[in-house]
Parts: structure tokens; C-alpha cells; sequence
């Protein structure tokens, strides 16, 4: 596993660019225009422009489809409330859940990292019964994707209470990109001190070739037999 790798796990540059972008802009027109409908427009056609861009590409949709859906739903919350720090809101609320369940899963023995990564690197989830250093890996990442992702909300939550929409929005541009770098990075730190995956995609096909192995012994035995 390389950094590279794992990094390109969770969305790569182009992914990072595509959940980053359209909030900057958003703030960066309402920070000029102090028009909420406008900002939130131009925000929503950014990010169908970048989910076309992938298709054109053929490139994988799943993060832009996502970042569409989740400018879609800020800028209608924003738009519908009249207040432009809600566009930020759903995105803050899927923060906080995704850390409560990064932290939730880790405490039961069950690391939603795993979870993720498993078919990533064709190990499923055999981290969990056969392979016991991968687990503790993959345990320890997600507390600290966990702890990492409150802490970020525990800093924009404030603004958003007792803050305004300028200063929310920079914000959380500015608290985008940097606590996503550091979760890969220490993900990959605790990855590469485990043991390797096992790749039970592998094992599968291994077993189906052997099986039609003795399939074809048999039915060779029975031709001379007969």
C-alpha cells in the first residue's frame, strides 16, 4: 500500500477540489453580492459542471454526484430559510455524524476504516476474524478520523451559532482540505505498521480454479474407467 493509493481511496486532489470548490464560491459571491439565491445558484452549477467533467471523462461520478447532492441541499436550505449560513448546515451535520459513527464503530469493534477500505484492497472483511493487526490498524484510524472530525465541528459550530455567513464559510474552506490530509495521513501510518491484507479475492479464485481442477480429474477418471 502507498500513500497514493490510499489517498486516491478517499477521492484523491480531484475529489478534495470538487467537495472544496463549490463552498468557496459560495462564500466568495455572497462575501461580493450579499445575494444568498445567487451565490447558492452559482455554487449548484459549478458542481453539476465539475460532475459532467468526470462523465466526459469517464471517470469515477461517486464524489462529484456526491458534492452535487450536497451543494443541492445547502443551497436549498439556504435558499428556503433566507439565511446563508445554511448552506453550510447539512454538510456540518454529516460532519458530526460521520465522526459519531467513525468513533461509535471503533468502540464496538467493528472500525467503519475497515469497513471502507476492506474491498479496497480485496480483503473484505476478513481484518476482522483472521488478520488481528489489520484490525487494530484500522480501529486506531478510525478514532482518529473520529476525533479529528469533532474537533472540527466543535469549531464551526460556534460560528454558525453566534457567527455570520462570511465568516462560517471561510471557514469551513479553510477547515476543508487540511483535516482530510492529516486522517489519510495517519491512516496510512497505522496501515503500513500492520500486517499485509489478505487478499481474499485471491483465495476465491484460487478455490474456483482448483475445484474445476478436480472437476476435470474426476470427470478424466471416469472416462478411463470407463
Amino acid at each position: 500500500m502507498t500513500k497514493a493509493a490510499l489517498f486516491d481511496a478517499f477521492g484523491g486532489v480531484r475529489g478534495m477540489v470538487e467537495t472544496t470548490v463549490p463552498g468557496l464560491v459560495f462564500v466568495a459571491t455572497y462575501t461580493v453580492q450579499k445575494d444568498i439565491h445567487l451565490s447558492a445558484i452559482i455554487a449548484l452549477a459549478l458542481s453539476a459542471v465539475l460532475a459532467v467533467a468526470r462523465l466526459i471523462s469517464r471517470d469515477t461520478v461517486k464524489h462529484a454526484f456526491s458534492g452535487v447532492f450536497g451543494v443541492a441541499i445547502g443551497a436549498v436550505f439556504a435558499m428556503m430559510s433566507g439565511d446563508a449560513k445554511n448552506f453550510y448546515l447539512p454538510g456540518m451535520l454529516y460532519t458530526l455524524g460521520l465522526a459519531v459513527a467513525y468513533c461509535a464503530t471503533a468502540a464496538f469493534g467493528v472500525p467503519l476504516i475497515g469497513l471502507i477500505l476492506g474491498p479496497v484492497f480485496k480483503e473484505n472483511l476478513s481484518w476482522r476474524t483472521r488478520n488481528p493487526g489489520r484490525k487494530v490498524a484500522y480501529t486506531k484510524a478510525s478514532w482518529a478520523w473520529g476525533l479529528i472530525l469533532l474537533a472540527k465541528s466543535a469549531v464551526t459550530f460556534p460560528i454558525y451559532f453566534w457567527g455570520d455567513a462570511t465568516q462560517l464559510g471561510w471557514l469551513r474552506v479553510a477547515l476543508g482540505i487540511p483535516p482530510m490530509l492529516l486522517c489519510v495521513y495517519l491512516t496510512y501510518i497505522f496501515l503500513a505498521k500492520a500486517p499485509p491484507p489478505i487478499d481474499v479475492i485471491a483465495e476465491m479464485e484460487a478455490e474456483e480454479k482448483a475445484e474445476k481442477e478436480r472437476e476435470a480429474a474426476r470427470a478424466a477418471g471416469e472416462r478411463s474407467d470407463g
